[in-house]
Parts: C-alpha cells; structure tokens; sequence
C-alpha cells in the first residue's frame, strides 16, 4: 500500500488524482508536489527563511493548495487571505503578518494591487496567479532550477480570526521542525473521529473558500492521507449533489447554511442525485437549528457529523445518533482533549450552569500575533476561551448559548440571540435572521431581529405579526423580539459567518456598550 504524505504518494504513484479543479481539470499527485516545490524553491531564492511569511489571496485551485504546501516544507508561516475583504484591511494582514510574499489571483487583481502598496510589499515579492499590473507570474517562480527546495522543515498556517469585533488577529503556533514528509500523527487521528482512514476509497468535497481554517484542514489532510479533493468555485446546492454522485464523494465540511440551501431545493431535484457514497458531512462553524439538522439526517441518513472546536485548538464531537439522543449538543470532548466551563473567576461552574467554554488540547502553544493582552486574556488555568458561552450535562455532553459578546442583558436577564435564530431560521418566510440587542432607556437592552425574507415574501408589518405568531409557544416571551426590520442579504461570508456587528453597531452609534 502507498505510504501517505503528499511528497511520499507523488513518488510512489504519481499518476494518482489529487485535485480535481473548479473546472474538472484533474491535477496528479506528482504533478501538486513539482508545483509545490517550485513555489518553494522560488521562495527561498528570494531570501525567505524558516519563520517567515507568505500570504496568498487566492481562489479555490490547486495554485492555492500548491502554495500552502510549498511553504508546510519551507518552514515558512502561511497567511491564507479573505479575497471578499476591502483593500485596506487586506493590507492591515499583509503588514500585521510581515508578509515577505504575497501571491495573489487575477480575480482580484484591484484590491491585491492597492493592498500590496498600502502594505509596501516589495515588487520582487508580488506573485500573480494570471496577469495583475506591477507582479510577476506565479509560474515562473522557482523555474529557473530544479529538484526539492533546500532546507526543508515543516511550516505551519497562520490563519486570521474573523474578526466580527473588532481587527483581526492571526493565530500563530510554534513551528516544530518536523521533516515535511512525515504526515503529523494528529492529521490521522484527527481523520479518524470521523471514520475516515487513509486512502480507503475516500474523497472530500471541498465546497467553501480555503481560507477558512477548517475548509484548509480537511482539504490538505485529506491531500496527505491520499484523498482526491473536488474543489468547487463558490457553493451551489444542486451543483454539490451533482458532484458528490459523479465523483462519489465520500465526505466533505459544511454550515448550517449550506444544509439550509440543499433542503431547500425541491425534493424533485434533491431525489435525483445519488449521495449514498458519503460517509461523513461533518459541519461546525454555526448553530444549526435543530429541525435543519433532522431533515439532513432524515435525508443523508447517520452521516450528519459535528464538531466544535476553534483555530486556537482543542474541541468536542458528535454523531448523529448521539445528537438525536441529546438534540442541541455539540458532543464531548475529544479524547486528548479538555473542556470545561468557568466563571468570570476562573472557578469551575456545575453542570447545567451557563458560563465561558474553555478548551484544550494538549499544551497551549498558540499566541495572538503581536497581540499578548489578548493572548492572555483568552487563557485560565493553563485553558483558552473564544468567548462562547455554554454549559455542561451531567454526562460531559457540551451545549452552546451564544457568543459572550452577543448576548442580550435586558432588565438583568441573560437572553441568547442564537436561540431565537434557531426558531425564527424554521419559519418558511425566513431566509436568513440575526437577534441582537438595542439600547433601551428601562431594561437596558430590548431585543431586535433583522429577518431576510423568502424569495416572493413581502417584508412589513404582516410579516412581523406573522413572524411573532410564529414564535409564541416555541420560546417564551420575554425573549420575543420587540421589533423586526427587514434587510434585501444579511452580511454573512461564504463559510456563513454572521457579522452582525455591522447590523447591530448602527444601534449604537455614539453609546456605550460592552463588547
């Protein structure tokens, strides 16, 4: 049996499929390695050294792939760019990072351009994927020579929080020094919560933007353990069934908001296409409502798996037998893993108690780059917290509230904002929705939704009754919203994440409120 290892599988059988592009270009094991190792070899020739920087802005394609790992064997720290960010804040990463290079598509070629300026990335290290005006071709870096880039020891990603409140930052984590071809014995076990073991017939769909952390992941860990990846340019519902029938997908990363849009599709279309090769639709990032993930589990059958976990490290997991025992949970730590639930002390809170989630794996050997305020104020009893609240049964399973900066505090009374949006997200005339909370002169805080309607809705005051009747009986009362508006699309990113700051903060312009 081949060994894994994206170099190992290229050498042993370098005609095997590794990436089958947007396109349906197929792109061999042999031929991503040579790639990635004339990126590396190009790199190295400008000067970058183990430690440094490169950040790309890049599409879902094996030119993307292809750079991360021509720095995972150069010992360099990636920077995978959102290419849906502004200009400016593009250069604010570029410079936080100290990008040394920075590689950029064509598609982007505006914001690229005026990011590399503001961030003065020198014009020997801009790289374009196609033609952008003042870089240089992508493919021409390292052509000059040959062979594997000298020096090699294993670099790491360096991704960058959302930043939904407030810049982002990135998480850096210590580099190891590990030979590049060995395959970390983590990325196996990591697979193996999931029942996917190398090779063994796998192949992982990869349907939202590589610059996530968790779409990177399991795209390149299924590259190491010998699994082709079917990239796709941007989610589509019935595009992805189509691909999981030709391609007999095996398994692949969503959000609650891509389960949404393939139930939505008519069951005409959904019956058409054949996903009895999945083994596992693993999903996180978002709370699902409960009645979304039925229906997916109703569908696709016990397949349905998910997880929670961040970039900082450490998490919890669940299978769809155990959710529908346990309906809301997010499962219970990953073995190796710690999870528990702390006051504003640092004090352990009792099982059912909402408090800060806090998490770890193993030591805790990330920081905030050039951030160590935030750094240490994530951190307690030698665990971190990205500011989820939740609690814990009896058993260890772990419950999700809301974000700590999310929460609503009206008349002294916590109210978690994902709860309504659960419920309102069931009503067919809900596209999409956010809660938050208001100013209120008495109660401190009162409760607002934006509600995105329903292809052929009409959003007004007959919506708003029809909504609000909707919710009476399914949550109590005083977490009804007081008031509803309506928004045309709710700012979320490709992976569906809300920044509902940007909703939330109009509210507030010139008043004080806790983040």
């Amino acid at each position: 049996m081949t060994d894994t290892g994206l170099w190992t599988i290229a050498a042993q059988a370098p005609d095997r499929p590794a990436v089958i592009e947007p396109d349906g270009t197929i792109v061999s094991y042999a031929e991503l390695a040579g790639r990635a190792d004339q990126i590396g070899r190009g790199l190295r020739a400008l000067g970058l050294r183990s430690g440094d920087c490169v950040a790309g802005m890049l599409s879902n394609s094996s030119a993307a792939l292809a750079l991360f790992f021509a720095a995972m064997e150069t010992g360099l720290y990636v920077v995978p760019v959102n290419w849906h960010l502004a200009a400016a804040e593009v250069a604010y990463i570029l410079g936080d990072s100290g990008a040394a290079a920075f590689v950029a598509d064509e598609r982007f070629a505006a914001v690229a351009a005026a990011a590399a300026d503001q961030a003065e990335i020198a014009a020997a290290a801009r790289f374009a994927v196609g033609e952008i005006a003042g870089f240089t071709s992508l493919s021409g870096l390292g052509a000059d020579d040959a062979g594997r880039p000298d020096q090699r020891t294993q670099g790491a990603p360096m991704v960058y929080t959302s930043g939904t409140s407030g810049r982002p930052k990135g998480v850096r984590r210590v580099l190891t020094g590990q030979d590049p071809d060995t395959v970390p014995a983590a990325s196996a076990w990591f697979f193996g919560l999931f029942g996917l073991a190398p090779f063994d017939g796998n192949v992982h769909l990869c349907c939202s933007p590589l610059y996530h952390t968790a779409v990177l992941n399991f795209a390149t860990i299924s590259l190491q353990l010998g699994h082709p990846v079917v990239l796709m340019d941007g989610f589509d519902p019935e595009a992805t069934l189509a691909l999981i029938e030709r391609h007999r997908v095996t398994h692949t990363h969503m959000v609650p908001t891509q389960f949404r849009r393939l139930h939505a599709l008519p069951e005409q279309v959904r019956s058409a296409y054949d996903v009895g090769s999945m083994r596992a639709a693993i999903h996180s990032a978002a709370p699902c409502p409960q009645e979304v993930k039925r229906k997916m589990i109703d569908w696709w059958g016990p397949v349905i798996v998910e997880y929670y976990a961040a970039t900082e490290g450490g998490g919890t997991g669940i299978t769809a037998d155990e959710w529908l025992k346990r309906p809301g949970s997010v499962g219970r730590p990953w073995l190796g893993s710690e999870v528990r639930i702390l006051d504003e002390c640092g004090d352990d809170l009792p099982a059912g108690q909402p408090g800060l989630v806090y998490l770890r794996m193993g030591a805790s050997t990330f920081d905030y780059h050039k951030d160590r305020e935030k750094t240490l104020a994530a951190r307690a009893r030698g665990m971190f917290t990205v500011g989820d609240i939740g609690y814990l049964d009896a058993d260890g399973y772990l419950y999700l509230c809301d974000r700590k900066g999310d929460m609503i505090i009206s008349g002294g009374v916590n109210i978690y904002p994902a709860e309504i949006e659960a419920e309102l997200s069931c009503h067919p005339a809900v596209a999409d929705v956010a809660v938050f909370g208001i100013p209120h002169e008495e109660w401190g805080e009162e409760i607002k939704a934006v509600v995105q309607p329903a292809d052929g809705r009409q959003a007004g005051p007959d919506l708003t009754a029809e909504l609000l009747a909707f919710l009476d009986g399914r949550i109590a009362r005083y977490k009804l919203p007081r008031t509803i508006d309506y928004a045309a699309e709710l700012p979320r990113d490709p992976n569906g994440k809300l920044y509902k700051r940007r909703l939330r903060d109009p509210y507030w312009a010139g008043r004080d409120r806790a983040i």
